[in-house]
């Protein structure tokens, strides 16, 4: 049994990084070949020269994908195949005799590798790919901020939760699995509820709109679709970059509206006033509950595999690794599980791009769809978001459908 999961295991790995690499590079050759003439459609509203730019971007992000790709199913041969947990488990089972605090300390040990692994990504993806395509405003020193205020709040927070977790695997009896899913559920409901006015304002400052023109049509929208909300909030975003965005956060009476600085600068009145309209029917038509209910449901059947191979031999041995503890349950389980439902995918991006075209037609409802559609190019010209995407690389990722499908529907909403 031992030797077949490690062949299965190894089989799933390795179709995994090929069907990424497969879809990656169709994806950049598709773009590539659309590359000399904008898409008709678009031909009154975006320019060669910016149809040309969003090619180039889209690339050089893909191809960045890619290489991570490869480094990151590298690291996780290393960690499983080549001894790499094994080792980290010995050593920290050696500076901690209690059971616990060494499955923190192997946890705590694999985070920071992976981390430390993923950094250069990140440098080079906002000092590298943001700053050439003219997006990037962060400073290293921001960036450097951002990176400790990120570590200091994931050991404030997830060290206790982990621990928790670990405490529970050990002392609940074969039922673990649901005791552990509860607490989950409950601190991802708690973050939903306190990140809009704790977590959040660490990394950005968020003021109330001050546009009192654009307040009172924002309201006014709020009223018509009925929903209520603690408020409408701008934030600085364009201390990062230039990208421009907007949404919706908190959860129950906690709900509040974010406009990206940048975004308030883009567009008009009536644009903004749609693509609120849009984000407004993400929660009316309770995509934001079926989410919810999803993410509970798929942790829960998680949970319970795990549950199952807590105690199984050969699922330690088979990844490289003869010493089973809670802590290596976990690490191992959520490590390999991507190579063996990311082929799923599709199922998800085919949801949320549902969910999308749903939101387009609250928005064609309660107000014009042509708002909708100018704000949408600008949104489009001004983020350098590909107009030509490889349909069968869209089909698999894209949350959002492809410009010219979202577009051509919004517009059957006219008629």
């Amino acid at each position: 049994m031992t030797e077949a999961f490690s062949i299965l295991f190894a089989i799933a790995l390795a179709l995994t990084l090929s069907l990424k690499l497969w879809l990656g590079g169709r994806h950049i050759r598709h773009i590539a070949l659309r590359r000399p003439e904008v898409p008709a459609a678009f031909r009154d509203s975006i320019t060669r020269e910016q149809h040309q730019h969003a090619a180039d971007y889209t690339i050089a992000k893909t191809k960045l994908g890619l290489l991570s790709a490869w480094v990151d199913t590298a690291l996780i041969a290393a960690l499983t195949f080549g001894g790499g947990l094994q080792w980290l488990s010995l050593h920290t089972m050696q500076w901690f005799a209690a059971p616990l605090l060494s499955g923190l300390a192997l946890i705590v040990a694999v985070s920071v590798i992976s981390s430390l692994v993923s950094l250069p990504f990140s440098l080079y993806g906002t000092f590298g790919i943001e700053t050439r395509y003219g997006f990037n405003k962060m400073t290293f020193a921001l960036f450097l901020a951002d990176q400790i205020k990120g570590l200091l709040l994931g050991a404030a927070i997830g060290l206790p939760l982990v621990a928790l977790v670990l405490w529970l695997m050990d002392i609940s009896g074969p039922l673990w699995w649901l005791w552990v899913w509860l607490v989950w559920s409950a601190f991802q409901l708690l973050m939903l509820a306190v990140f809009p006015t704790v977590i959040a304002p660490l990394f950005n400052k968020f003021q109330p709109l001050q546009d009192e023109a654009l307040k009172a049509r924002i309201e006014s929208l709020l009223q018509r679709a009925g929903f209520k909300s603690q408020g409408v909030f701008v934030m600085d975003g364009s201390r990062r970059s230039s990208h421009g965005n907007a949404y919706f956060t908190g959860f129950g009476a906690a709900k509040r509206i974010v406009f990206f600085d940048t975004l308030l600068s883009q567009l008009s009145h009536d644009e903004i006033e749609a693509v609120l309209a849009h984000e407004l029917g993400h929660f009316k038509r309770r995509h934001i509950l079926k989410r919810i209910a999803m993410a509970f449901g798929l942790s829960l059947l998680l949970l319970w595999t795990l549950g199952q191979l807590l105690h199984a031999p050969w699922f330690y041995l088979g990844l490289g690794v003869a010493a089973p503890s809670t802590a290596m349950a976990l690490i191992l389980f959520f490590m390999a599980i991507p190579a063996f439902t990311f082929p799923l995918t599709p199922l998800s991006s085919l949801m949320s791009r549902r969910h999308e075209y749903e939101a387009d037609d609250f928005a064609a409802e309660h107000t014009r769809a042509d708002d909708l559609i100018s704000a949408l190019v600008k949104l489009y010209r001004d983020n350098a978001s590909t107009l030509t995407p490889d349909p069968i690389h869209s089909t698999f990722y894209d949350s959002h459908p492809p410009a010219a499908l979202r577009i051509q529907h919004l517009r059957g909403n006219q008629a």
